[in-house]
């Protein structure tokens, strides 16, 4: 892993990876009124190359970031640009993930993701091709069952410290 620390001309110490990675894995969210606290930002490109943003149910499973769409535009997008960005807060630092989106299929594939997405409280399973996932309900713009499922291979992430003494790093995986 290459590490550059953005924040070093300001005097700024470099940011570790390992306890950024322990509060994504732990979920160790920012205090509940917190703003952003519950919001993860997915990036995906547009065929014209704009970013287009939107707010994901992704989950963090095994060491990386995964999310589920359906006949939307970031899944028009992923389909033909797999380059993306997801962002959320943590518990004391801002973090963006830089990377490729993999369409993941298969019941054991996508076993420990549905089940993580179950303990979060959505009734998700895997469907009957096991191609993807369904469930009871999803956002309306979705569309119909089954929805694809994408694990972010992580190629950089932006972590910015946001309690005292602060910090900002880029790691490059």
């Amino acid at each position: 892993m290459k590490i550059n620390n953005l924040g070093e001309t300001d005097g700024l110490p470099p940011v570790e990876w390992a306890p950024i990675a322990d509060k994504l894995a732990t979920g160790s969210m920012p205090e509940a009124g917190a703003a952003n606290s519950r919001s993860i930002w997915l990036t995906t490109l547009n065929a014209d190359g704009s970013p287009h943003v939107t707010p994901v149910g992704a989950v963090y499973v095994d060491g990386a970031f995964w999310f589920q769409t359906g006949a939307t535009r970031k899944g028009r997008n992923v389909a033909r640009d797999d380059r993306c960005a997801l962002s959320l807060s943590v518990a004391g630092a801002d973090v963006t993930i830089e990377g490729r989106a993999v369409r993941v299929t298969g019941r054991e594939e996508l076993g420990p993701v549905v089940q993580a997405w179950v303990d979060q409280g959505w009734p998700a399973e895997v469907d009957e091709t096991g191609t993807g996932i369904t469930a009871p309900f999803n956002a309306p713009a979705q569309g119909p069952a089954p929805w694809n499922v994408y694990r972010i291979e992580a190629t950089s992430a932006v972590v910015g410290v946001t309690a005292e003494p602060g910090g900002l790093v880029r790691f490059q995986f």
